[in-house]
């Protein structure tokens, strides 16, 4: 199985509740919808474990891909590209990285 992991921060600190509030409304359930997708969750990172030193990065999403190729057709629809441009709206540069699971 696949995943495709995004770590990200916020262009505007200020808009933590909008981002949030948007990701399980509108990200999540959307995203969630594609066929190629077998979960997608959202999470806030915190410290870096046995530090008090904060993650470099606010957020990280992780959705499960059971066919990158249906992925990359389903993310060219009308709405997922709304959606894409919503949240570059909120991500600073984010990060998209393949990953494979191996256990």
């Amino acid at each position: 199985m696949a995943a495709l992991v995004v770590l990200f921060n916020l262009k505007d600190e200020n808009a933590r509740d909008a981002y949030e509030k948007w990701a399980k409304e509108t990200d999540v359930p959307t995203a969630s919808s594609m066929a190629s997708v077998d979960s997608f969750k959202v999470f806030k990172l915190g410290n870096i474990m046995g530090t008090e030193n904060n993650s470099p990065y606010q957020y990280c999403e992780v959705l499960e891909i059971n066919d990158m190729a249906k992925l990359g057709e389903e993310v060219g629809a009308e709405t997922m590209q709304k959606v894409a441009a919503q949240f570059q709206s909120f991500a600073d540069n984010p990060m998209f990285i393949i990953s494979e699971q191996i256990a």
